[in-house]
């Protein structure tokens, strides 16, 4: 698969460049937005539009394919984020799922893979994939997360290590186990902290005062209503919109052919993107 050439009229940033340039995001004050594009497009319009760093999703990139989540293998994520990340010159941090394999090796060959594929930044989660043990023994994730910070440190541009607690949508809504989650990781060397399912801003607030590494939140859980604004306000430094954005792209898609299937009508057509629209961002 050819990469598409960086986004037109921008001398490309080179991996120390875009590194650098993630962890600083994470330094400054305030909040900052994380978007997630599914496919080298999508991400060019990410950038066009404004944003200052990217993050692929696992269920995103599953979709473009046909499958589920957590339905690829690691070659398929590494040349998806290779590919992204040539498409444009924002930061590019990988939903890298588990590593793609139970034991701490795995995950740091994963981090190292993905960091030669061009990422600036990754999340290692402790969800198994297994329903009888969907999380993995503490001991063991943290294990997990010191050797995927291991190989982020050894890497030769910065790399920001994600650390995921997945026990809230693993079928474990224990908010005290995802805190000891989260401060285990942070011990361990990881740089981000994440736990997918937080909704409530007491619980996000809590999480925050807990630890004292950037929290990445994900919107889109039920009943989350907070803002930018709102969750700025709670501590969060970074939002993340996981799969939303290709779910609103395929929402969108299943509309139209239902319309045009179940009534024989286009009006779907009104709302959609003109060439004109693309041509500054994905220039000729």
């Amino acid at each position: 698969m050819t990469a598409p050439a960086s986004a037109a009229g921008k001398t490309p940033r080179t991996p120390a460049e875009k590194g650098a340039a993630f962890r600083a995001l994470h330094q400054r004050e305030g909040a900052f937005i994380i978007p997630n594009p599914y496919d080298a497009g999508t991400a060019r319009l990410l950038e066009h539009l404004g944003f200052e760093a990217l993050a692929t999703t696992s269920s995103g990139f599953a979709a473009t394919l046909g499958r589920l989540d957590h339905g690829v293998t690691r070659d398929q994520v590494v040349e998806h984020v290779r590919v992204v990340a040539a498409a444009t010159n924002l930061p590019l941090s990988g939903d890298l799922e588990n590593g793609f394999g139970d034991s701490p090796e795995d995950a740091a060959e994963t981090i190292r893979l993905a960091a030669a594929a061009g990422l600036s930044g990754g999340s290692i989660e402790d969800s198994t994939g297994r329903r009888d043990a969907p999380v993995y023994e503490l001991a063991h994730a943290v294990e997990r997360v010191r050797a995927a910070a291991e190989a982020a440190r050894s890497l030769p541009h910065p790399f920001v290590l994600t650390a995921r607690a997945e026990n809230l949508i693993a079928g474990r809504p224990d908010l005290a186990d995802t805190i000891r989650r989260l401060q285990a990781y942070q011990g361990a060397g990881a740089e981000v902290l994440f736990a997918p399912g937080l909704a409530k801003s007491e619980d996000i607030a809590t999480v925050v005062r807990s630890v004292e590494l950037p929290i990445n939140v994900m919107i889109g859980m039920p009943g989350m209503t907070q803002s930018f604004d709102e969750l700025q306000a709670l501590g969060v430094k970074r939002i993340s919109v996981g799969g939303a954005l290709s779910g609103a792209a395929l929402g969108g898609f299943m509309r139209a052919a239902r319309e045009m299937r179940e009534q024989g009508t286009f009006t779907f057509v009104s709302d959609i993107a003109r060439f004109r629209d693309l041509v500054s961002a994905f220039g000729r």
